[in-house]
Parts: structure tokens; sequence; C-alpha cells
């Protein structure tokens, strides 16, 4: 609640999360869909089988503390510092994963978390897909969530781009947050994420199906954030510009058009207005309303290029995907960005990239995947270079579980990169052969 004064203060807001080296942690977070057993139908909130029961259910297991809204269960919070669970607006379950010092520590973390899931959900008869793009359901089967923010969001996407309300309300994703340790440090780290973040959707591209049939994409949830919002969504060719920091940053987000302003348990819909004015006490919308810090921070988290700022980096480029995959995300860019070396290697690969070239691989990546190419390379090629880098970074760090290495979770990854296919392309490959026309099968095979 306390009141911001100066845009000085947001841009110290950003600096406080730079950290030393030894406090470098690893955040994942994994969205997946529930759906009926019996039915293959996404799931209610009310219900016995919908998922209110599955929140309360999970309450009483874990003794997490539930996170309410108008009399609503809407998440679970650990409050000794663990993770948290929340809903997306079409129901997508997530679990945000605790700060931890090792993707051994994420992968157990995330262990524990489905196999605490199916215990409360599989006597409901509730399953859950893990796929990045919700394969046969339209946007009105799906429920929504009683969150007001969602309400808001759900007014404004149609205003701003096509699929916006799709992006919403049937994609998943999983998601690796990483550390900085000063500017310059985000600033590197920024700009090969940005770079690479392509490369990641390729590798974990796995949303070909939509409302039961191909959509013409390898990752069409990635597809659908380039007709999002432009105002809030893309590939920030401006960081790449001198001058680029956290007082850079933080112009940008000024200019991000705002969704709500929340005081105590409402929220006021401010869709399309400026937080500079907010900020200035000149909110049309609200006369006189001066900014507090939890405005800025809801505001920060409403805004969704490839890759985001907070007090840490978010990597946000890949499609979720079946249990053992999800974690190599995580070893992917801690291999990358957290050692020296591979750090300084990687921005060798994409240094000399322009703008164009960026905006082109982001654009072509949806579609063809590790085929996509970008300065007379293949998607392919890159990926082959940047796994090696990571298994590099991954063997220096040398955090050992039961005597291996880290580089154990970059195992799927090299299987895919070896084959020089998509998961997508995969499933694609099951839907024309043994699948015979049919997307049904998704709701037994690709599940968690």
């Amino acid at each position: 609640m306390t009141p911001l004064e100066s845009r000085d203060e947001l841009v110290a807001w950003f600096a406080a999360g730079a950290k030393p080296r030894e406090r470098f942690r690893v955040g994942t977070e994994y969205e997946k869909f529930g759906f009926s057993v019996s039915r293959h139908e996404p799931l209610p909130y009310e219900g016995r089988r919908g998922i209110r029961t599955l929140l309360e259910g999970m309450k009483m297991l874990l003794g997490w503390e539930p996170i309410m809204e108008g009399g609503n269960i809407i998440g679970l919070l650990d409050v000794t510092g663990g993770g948290a669970i929340s809903l997306e607006p079409g129901g997508q379950f997530e679990l945000s994963g605790a700060p931890l010092e090792t993707v051994h520590q994420t992968s157990a973390e995330l262990n524990a978390h489905l196999a605490q899931l199916r215990e409360i959900a599989a006597p409901l008869g509730i399953g859950f897909l893990s796929l990045g793009m919700a394969p046969t359901w339209s946007r009105t089967e799906i429920a929504v969530m009683p969150k007001a923010r969602y309400r808001i969001m759900t007014a404004y996407m149609p205003k701003v781009g096509r699929l916006g309300l799709d992006m919403m309300y049937r994609t998943c994703t999983v998601q690796t947050n990483l550390d900085f340790s000063s500017e310059a440090d985000m600033v590197k780290k920024l700009r090969v994420a940005l770079s690479l973040q392509p490369v990641a959707t390729a590798m974990f591209a796995n949303s070909p199906f939509t409302e039961g049939k191909p959509n013409g994409f390898l990752s069409f949830r990635s597809e659908i954030w380039r007709d999002t919002d432009p105002a809030r969504c893309g590939m920030l060719p401006w960081a790449f510009e001198p001058g680029m920091g956290f007082e850079r940053w933080v112009d940008y987000a000024l200019d991000v058009p705002m969704y709500f302003v929340k005081r105590g348990d409402t929220y006021f819909d401010v869709a399309g207005q400026s937080f500079r004015d907010l900020l200035a006490g000149k909110l049309a919308s609200l006369p006189g309303e001066r900014a507090i810090f939890s405005d800025w921070t809801n505001h920060i988290s409403t805004i969704f290029p490839e890759v985001r700022l907070k007090r840490y980096l978010e990597m946000r480029g890949a499609d979720v995907g079946p249990r053992r995959r999800l974690p190599a995300l995580s070893a992917f860019w801690v291999g990358l960005l957290y050692d020296d070396a591979c750090l300084d290697a990687a921005w060798d690969i994409v240094k000399n990239w322009s703008a164009e070239e960026r905006q082109r691989l982001r654009d072509q990546v949806p579609r063809f995947g590790l085929k996509a190419e970008v300065g007379g390379r293949s998607v392919l090629d890159l990926a082959r270079e940047c796994l090696a880098l990571a298994h590099a970074g991954l063997a220096r760090r040398a955090r050992l579980c039961s005597g291996r290495d880290e580089t154990i979770f970059l195992e799927p990854l090299d299987e895919i990169v070896a084959s020089g296919r998509t998961p997508a392309e995969e499933l694609l490959d099951n839907y024309l052969g043994r699948w015979e026309g049919s997307v049904d099968p998704v709701f037994t095979e690709c599940v968690y």
C-alpha cells in the first residue's frame, strides 16, 4: 500500500532484484488443462467434479492458505516461502514453483505436485492434458474463472488483437524464471534470451491441434501471441539499443496500457488507460487516485513480451509438454545464462542479428519449428549449438544429485534435436497414422 511518488522509485524497484551469484535461484511455472476423464470436456468451476472442489481438496492435502475472491477459492499459497497454485482464465491449473537452488529440486517439486494433484483428481474423474493448446474445445465450451481481473481482460482483448481470448482461455505454457546480478547482467541475459527464445519455442512446440483438427502450426500457442496485443507483447527491439537498462524498461512499462486498479477487494476497470496518469494522480476514471506499489506489481504482471523483466527474468516462449520435458526448459536456460562463458558464447551467436532478423525468426518458428532460419542458419543448427553450451554450463555448475549433474534434464531436448523433429510433428504423425485422423487419443496419451 506504499504510495508511489516518482519514476525513480520504479527504477529502484527493478534494481533491487539484483543479487549475488551465490543467491541465484531457479523458478519454474507449469500450466495444465483439467478435463473430465469420462467425457473429455473442460472442467466447470462449480460442481463435484469442478475446479473449486479440486482446489479445496488440494488445500486439505497441502495445508496451504486459500486465496479467496468474492467468496470463491481461486488459488493456494504456501506461506512458508514455497510455491503457489493459481488459476488461469480458462481454469488452467498452474503451479508457480518456489525459487530453488538446482534443477534437481525443481524436478522433485514437479513430481510432488503431480502426485498430490493425482491423489485429489483421480477420485473425482479429473485428468490433466500436457499440450500447449486445448486440442478440441471451442472458447464457448470453456468456463470463465471467477476472477474480476479476467472479466476486465476478456472485455478488452478483442479491442487490441484477434487472438487474445484464445491466449487467455485455450493455451498452456511452461516458464522458467532466473536471476541477474546487476543491471549490465540483466541486459545481457535479456538480449540473449530474447534472441534465442524462438529456439526454445521450436524445441518445445506442442500445440498443433485446434477444435479437433490440425491448425497449420507446430506451436499455435506461440502464434497466438503474435496477434494478442502489440502494446504488451513481442520481441522488444528497443532492448538492443544503446542505453538499455532498468530506466528504459520502466519507460516501456509506463507506456503499456493498464487493465485494472485494485483497491481492497474491488477491481476498477481502467483498461487502455495510462499508468503515467495514475502515477500523477490524473487517471481519468479515478480522478485524484494515486499509484501504490501494488498497482505497479500488478501492472508489470500484465505485460507479456517473449522475455519479461520483474525482479528476475521470465522465459516465456515454451509450450507445456509431458512431465519428462518440463525440467528441460529450466536446465536449458540455466546452462546458457548462469555460466559466464556460455552466456558470452550465446551472445556471440546472436549479437550481429538485426531487429528484422530476430522478428522474422520469431514469426517463422510457430509454423516451421526447427526448419525456420535466421542469418543463413536453421533453428535446428542453433538448437544443437545452444544445447552444447547448456551442457557445458550445467557440467561446470556441478550440482549433483545421486551422482548425476543437471545435464540429465537436457536429455529430452537432445532427443528432439537428434531427430530433427519437434514434438508437434510427432503428434501430427500420430494423427495421420495410428490415430486415424482423430485428436481424441490425446486424452489418454498426452496426460500427466
